[in-house]
């Protein structure tokens, strides 16, 4: 769970660095920051619910 933690902290800071690029108007940083909040993102949104929640099924 700890590299969910990890990649979470990537995410919210990407997000923040595409906020601070669109500041900018710098168009090659807004590219960048969202394929990285869309990868690291959905990393961690899949394995929170895949492993996050508990099913009660074991």
């Amino acid at each position: 769970m700890g590299t969910v933690i990890i990649f979470a902290l990537v995410a919210l800071l990407a997000l923040y660095g595409v906020v601070r690029s669109l500041r900018d108007k710098n168009i090659l940083g807004v590219l960048f920051g969202l394929g990285a909040v869309a990868v690291f993102g959905w990393f961690t949104i899949m394995t929170v619910l895949h492993h996050g929640i508990p099913t009660g099924t074991h």
